[in-house]
């Protein structure tokens, strides 16, 4: 039991007061996160929509996340993180009710662009505030304890949009638009403005950074940045496949929706019972090769599908791949945290998220075209073969970005490729400051 608390102690202890409530706001909206999981079997079963309009409004949800994206990392670093998150959630949580009652395709497509916009202009915004208000040394710890909360939401809302569609697709959106608004009011309740570099002036040079020359030339300077931003879009690539091109095959071997749906639960289940012990395990050694490992892991088993035809079959390659994610997860986050200065700290997540964005409207068209075109075996080994390139991006590029880490952080100790160690909880909390009086117009 001593080893046990003691574990405990050190995966959750001295962590700021602020890190918690946005953990317990992430933890509240994935419990509620139901639409975008039935969102397909909705348009095409309840409202009658082909396989093609279906596919143009989850398409068009992805192109209002990509500006979602862009535009919340801006404003996050020009307006302030708080107004912007409070934003974000206010008009996804609108756009969710709005699109639960839509019915003409055009209103239920301008739904979801403006709910795509909304809800993912959150993302780096949240980001921002995290590594605003969590130390560096407990950033690894941190961010694999908000990635537990949104698997440990994503396994209870599947279970549980299931049981609310029974009752009508409708409670979906009622319940997905109610738990955002309680995620925004524990923000404005509990969580003050977190961002300290001036929105204006002239932004000062980092040591060993890109020249200042307006935010977005500096980002498109930024090629180390820019260099792990394509090396998470392919990733992001093989990773998004579970989504589209699984399911697809796991019906052409005779299994059914349900069966699907228990095979895929394996993903969130697994990271729940295991993603606290990855900091521990990952502690002190090298990022880039931690992030090879975890493509090569997630290669694999993607890769394993095209051997796949049965239930047990198909669990063990969504087991193995979550291995690879579980890896890839908190060291990415760290290592953004780190390569992202200050006062561009929300355009850099912007920026990171949109490489997501990106693989969610390339991933299911691309691996539809490999399908039908090279067959389902092909387009799984191809998976493998996109990890193993990942793979070894990574552990090029690696030696650049540490070096690149060490000189935005301004040390003098020697440039390693070594992740820091998590240390023994500490027992004060980091207090953020009362928000200022938010800009009357983003600009």
């Amino acid at each position: 039991m001593r080893g046990v608390g003691s574990w405990f102690r050190e995966t959750t202890g001295g962590l700021p007061r602020a890190f918690w409530y946005l953990w317990a706001g992430t933890l509240i909206n994935r419990l509620g996160s139901f639409v975008l999981i039935f969102l397909a079997i909705y348009l095409t079963q309840a409202r009658d929509f082909s396989a093609a309009q279906a596919g143009l409004v989850i398409g068009l949800w992805g192109v209002g996340g990509a500006v979602g994206t862009t535009v919340g990392g801006t404003l996050a670093d020009r307006w302030g993180r708080r107004p912007t998150l409070l934003t974000a959630h206010l008009g996804a949580a609108t756009m969710m009710l709005a699109l639960g009652f839509a019915r003409p395709l055009w209103a239920v497509a301008a739904g979801a662009l403006l709910l795509g916009t909304f809800a993912e202009a959150a993302r780096p915004t949240f980001g921002a505030m995290m590594i605003d208000v969590v130390p560096e040394r407990d950033r690894l710890r941190a961010f694999s304890l908000n990635y537990w909360a949104i698997n440990l939401g994503f396994a209870c809302a599947a279970v549980l949009a299931g049981l609310a569609a029974e009752a009508g697709y409708l409670l979906l959106f009622v319940v997905d638009a109610a738990t955002t608004l309680v995620a925004a009011l524990i923000v404005f309740v509990r969580v003050g403005e977190t961002r300290r570099t001036p929105a204006t002036g002239p932004a000062r040079q980092p040591a060993g950074g890109p020249p200042r020359a307006g935010a977005l030339r500096t980002i498109a300077a930024d090629r180390v940045f820019l260099g792990l931003v394509v090396l998470n879009l392919l990733g992001a690539l093989v990773f998004l496949q579970h989504i589209s091109m699984l399911p697809i095959a796991m019906g052409d071997a005779g299994l059914s929706p349900a069966t699907y749906g228990a095979v895929i639960a394996l993903n969130g289940v697994l990271i729940v019972a295991g993603q606290l012990f990855i900091p521990r395990l990952i502690r002190g050694r090298s990022r880039s090769h931690v992030l090879a490992l975890a493509a090569v892991v997630m290669g694999v088993g993607f890769g394993l599908t095209a051997f796949a035809d049965a239930a047990w079959f198909f669990g063990l390659a969504v087991l193995i791949w979550t291995l690879g994610e579980m890896l890839n997860s908190p060291s990415h986050a760290t290592l953004i945290a780190e390569l992202s200065p200050a006062e561009l700290r929300g355009r850099y997540q912007g920026v990171f998220s949109l490489s997501w964005q990106l693989a969610g409207a390339i991933a299911p068209v691309l691996g539809g075209l490999v399908r039908e075109h090279a067959g389902n075996a092909t387009l799984w080994l191809g998976c493998a073969g996109l990890g193993v390139v990942t793979a070894l991006g990574h552990l090029l590029s690696g030696p650049a970005r540490e070096r690149r880490a060490s000189l935005l952080r301004g040390s003098a100790a020697p440039v390693t490729d070594i992740a820091p160690p998590v240390p023994q909880a500490a027992e004060a909390a980091v207090t953020v400051p009362p928000a200022p009086a938010p800009a009357r117009t983003p600009g």
